[in-house]
């Protein structure tokens, strides 16, 4: 048959659009499709179409992955975990112990856009609660819900942001804070500056004397005028008088520019920029500071409740002791496994193991009973010959001795009757 050249969806695609809601196996059990395929088939009749390969695109369809989050949100969160290519937990344990070196800071910047909203943890908080397994969850919807399970997430991605921009933030920023205050001092300190700017004041309030009076400074702005005021025969500006003036008169502050330091750098630095810099990474201090003082508490207070002194324990001999024991207790708890399952061994082999039963109880029971009537009948034989009087007559008179010559009775004497006691049993 023919190919109907469409855009096909793929399986994930179809979640939330109609076509999730229809059957088209339904409708083909319905339908004679031998009439259709006689009409559209072509001259190299391929096979029939299996319903099997259609019942697995179905099972495909009811098997998708269930999202909590905005499809767009949950495709960009996707391309942003295929690009760090770490587990969801080792990224989850890198936040909560702070560790930069597992995370880079492009992924750090990224992944703090995915902080879930109330809404999305209102959505997993509901499915928590309705019981229902992470699996039916898609693999963004599992992340997330192990990313939200983070104590104080937002605090720790924006303090590894901060902690992981601070170097090169203080790089950028350091040049040029150390440009504006070199220039600034700089230039307030030069006398060789101030000199220069005294001879201006004196040429300007000498040309203005008549008409506008003598002023007491200027607007540094005015000294690009000097450059525009030109002498009767347009053949040199002030500018050029006044230096020829200084190299004549006062050669000792000409080269007053060499006081000056950084005025070129420091006239690229936006100081607003730098500031709004400066207060970002102070907030980011105060973060840190806040955690600082948090672990100190929490230290203590752990340190304390063991009954230790957090001023003399400092944590490299504190928690080592939990390390140790830890691994002692594992490594008892191995022991006692393979004692155990020795024991069991040994236990197994030393059991003999049982006769197997060919008779029957009964057949048992009655092989005991011929063998002691046999044990008995010759003792009764004995009886009626005569040899047990034989017997007690001897014991009678004479005491009976042991056959290793050892101690006598003391309370026996000669001539005294022995009670011989009739129940004797040889």
């Amino acid at each position: 048959m023919p190919l109907l050249n469409w855009q096909a969806l793929k399986s994930n695609q179809v979640t939330g659009t109609v076509f999730n809601e229809l059957d088209d196996e339904r409708v083909l059990e319905e339908l004679n499709m031998a009439v259709f395929e006689e009409q559209f088939k072509t001259k190299a009749q391929s096979a029939p179409v299996d319903l099997g390969t259609l019942k697995m695109k179905k099972a495909q369809k009811t098997s998708s992955k269930v999202s909590l989050m905005e499809p767009n949100r949950a495709k960009n969160l996707a391309i942003t975990l295929r690009k760090e290519g770490m587990a969801a937990s080792d990224i989850c344990c890198a936040i909560e112990t702070y560790n930069q070196r597992a995370l880079s800071l492009d992924f750090l910047e990224l992944l703090e856009r995915f902080i879930p909203t109330e809404y999305e943890m209102k959505l997993i908080y509901n499915y928590e609660c309705e019981g229902r397994p992470l699996d039916e969850l898609s693999e963004e919807d599992r992340f997330m819900v192990r990313f939200s399970k983070i104590p104080r997430l937002s605090q720790r991605i924006s303090t590894l942001t901060f902690m992981g921009n601070f170097p090169e933030s203080v790089h950028l920023i350091q040049p040029q804070l150390n440009a504006l205050i070199a220039a600034s001092m700089s230039i307030k300190s030069s006398i060789k500056l101030k000199k220069i700017l005294e001879i201006i004041l004196a040429f300007g309030n000498y040309m203005n004397s008549s008409k506008r009076g003598a002023a007491y400074g200027f607007r540094l702005q005015s000294l690009d005028l000097l450059l525009d005021t030109k002498s009767t025969d347009r053949k040199q500006t002030l500018l050029h008088f006044i230096v020829s003036i200084i190299q004549e008169k006062y050669p000792q502050v000409q080269a007053f520019y060499t006081e000056l330091h950084f005025l070129d750098k420091a006239a690229l630095v936006s100081l607003d920029s730098i500031l709004q810099d400066v207060r970002t990474l102070d907030r980011g201090m105060e973060s840190l500071t806040a955690d600082g003082r948090t672990a100190q508490d929490a230290y203590d207070s752990a340190v304390e409740y063991f009954g230790e002194n957090s001023k003399t324990t400092p944590p490299s001999m504190f928690f080592p002791v939990f390390v140790r024991f830890i691994k002692a207790y594992k490594q008892a708890e191995q022991e006692n496994e393979q004692r155990r399952r020795h024991g069991v061994n040994c236990e197994a082999s030393s059991t003999p193991p049982k006769p197997e039963v060919t008779g029957t109880k009964a057949a048992s029971d009655g092989l005991i009973a011929e063998l002691k009537r046999r044990q008995v009948s010759p003792l009764v034989r004995e009886g009626k010959d005569g040899a047990i009087e034989d017997i007690i007559t001897d014991l009678r008179n004479q005491p009976y001795r042991r056959t290793d010559a050892g101690r006598r009775s003391a309370k026996w004497k000669p001539g005294q009757q022995l009670h011989v006691s009739s129940d004797i049993s040889l």
